[in-house]
């Protein structure tokens, strides 16, 4: 698979196949990634590689921490506290999409909740990469890990994985963080969900749309 293809091919992957990935496959696709460009090559990425037994622990974890109503305490704030009305369009797009795929109506709060709820269940994924980065390294740092991330998701479709990165499974860094055993000093990024796509599922069959080249690039001479 060339890099144009692997690109355009990749989607956020939320139903998966019962199939186990080999940890042969996740090393070679982590050893293509650490390529990835940084900052006086400082490296700043972490990998926590979870599955099986460990993986049905955190999920459970992190799902009576939701459903109990625990507030939330990611290590950083991914989102706007107010959002622009142009982002706020394509955040409002990007829901109704995903329940049209789902067939869930925009008044089944039990559905959607449901749905949410599935982040914490890494949509059936047999594994789980989980991305932390050193506290004291600066922004800098943060672009260093979204080249890391991306090269991760890119290099998982050349073996025929699908991927879901997600921030929500990073909503309570410190339970990750104790059953990790990792260290404070680390902040968590984002999970990722990694496996076989099942591809008959229609949520995987949808995709989000992309703004034209036009209209977000300047040309100067």
């Amino acid at each position: 698979m060339n890099v144009i293809e692997a690109l355009e091919s990749r989607i956020s992957t939320r139903a998966y196949r019962d199939k186990p990935v080999a940890r042969e496959t996740i090393e070679k696709m982590l050893e293509a990634a650490r390529w990835a460009p940084s900052g006086v090559n400082a490296q700043p990425w972490q990998v926590a590689v979870v599955q099986g037994d460990m993986l049905r622990q955190l999920s459970e974890a992190l799902l009576q921490l939701a459903t109990e109503g625990t507030k939330p305490n990611p290590d950083y704030d991914y989102y706007p506290g107010k959002w622009i009305d142009s982002y706020k369009k394509r955040r409002f797009q990007c829901g109704m999409d995903l329940y049209k795929a789902l067939e869930i109506g925009r008044d089944d709060k039990e559905k959607r909740l449901e749905a949410a709820l599935n982040n914490y269940r890494f949509f059936g994924a047999p594994v789980s990469l989980f991305f932390f980065m050193d506290k004291h390294m600066g922004k800098g740092s943060w672009l260093d890990m979204g080249m890391f991330i991306q090269s991760v998701m890119l290099a998982a479709r050349e073996y025929g994985l699908g991927s879901c990165p997600q921030a929500s499974t990073a909503d309570y860094p410190d339970a990750v963080r104790e059953k990790l055993g990792t260290s404070g000093e680390n902040l968590l990024l984002c999970g990722m969900a990694l496996g076989y796509p099942d591809e008959s599922h229609p949520v995987n069959r949808y995709r989000t749309a992309r703004e034209a080249v036009d209209t977000f690039t300047r040309w100067y001479e």
